[in-house]
């Protein structure tokens, strides 16, 4: 018989484990999406940058033929990263792309989260690349969309059965903060949850309204 230990299970995200890829949130990308709606798609995106800023993980801005056809990448993205340079690319498949391939290996970790438009082709691409490399491959699902709900289905399908697994905006936030005894970013993490957090985050401004209270007993 297993015995239990109060300690977390390896398969975990913490801040310094992985490489986050957020891919191709550019204009012209989210004028074809429909498997989400784009405001819920730009407030997904918006959490996960802030999160990925405020935790320090090792984070890869990219886009697509910025310039002449897909356009600028969402402004919430370039608030939350001011310091993350975007790499734009001429493929599809971020993976082929040298630069990135090189600020990957520079950044050094074994662990790859990605998020991005469109999910069947700019996400599904590098996320089984990496896997077939030895990376390990996380998808934010939720921030993530393609033109039609079956071709954001299928793609997270074909990525789970090839080893990718999956995860939400808000889990991710949530993972990485993981404790709320951990009070250097308990603020940053209920911040970004009241912003971004749907029904969540108004449990949290009521809580604190209501009661003088928030998670954890803080």
């Amino acid at each position: 018989m297993p015995i239990a230990t109060a300690t977390p299970g390896p398969l975990l995200l913490t801040p310094a484990d992985h490489t986050l890829i957020l891919i191709d949130y550019q204009s012209q990308m989210a004028f074809a999406t429909r498997s989400i709606d784009i405001v819920e798609l730009r407030n997904n995106a918006a959490l996960v940058a802030k999160a990925a800023a405020g935790f320090g993980v090792s984070t890869i801005l990219t886009t697509v033929a910025e310039k002449t056809f897909s356009g600028p990448v969402f402004p919430e993205l370039l608030e939350a990263l001011p310091d993350a340079a975007a790499l734009d690319r001429t493929s599809m498949n971020t993976w082929e792309d040298a630069a990135v391939i090189e600020r990957v290996n520079a950044i050094g970790k074994g662990r790859i989260v990605l998020g991005g438009l469109w999910t069947s082709v700019c996400i599904v691409g590098p996320a089984l690349s990496a896997l077939d490399q030895g990376f390990e491959v996380y998808v934010i699902t939720d921030a993530c969309g393609d033109v039609s709900d079956e071709a954001h289905e299928r793609a997270v399908e074909r990525m789970v059965q090839a080893g990718a697994r999956p995860i939400t905006s808000l889990q991710y936030l949530l993972e990485l903060q993981r404790d709320w005894a951990r009070g250097a970013t308990y603020d940053l993490t209920t911040g970004i949850a009241r912003v971004h957090g749907g029904g969540y985050g108004l449990g949290i401004v009521y809580a604190r309204t209501m009661f003088g209270s928030g998670e954890g007993g803080h």
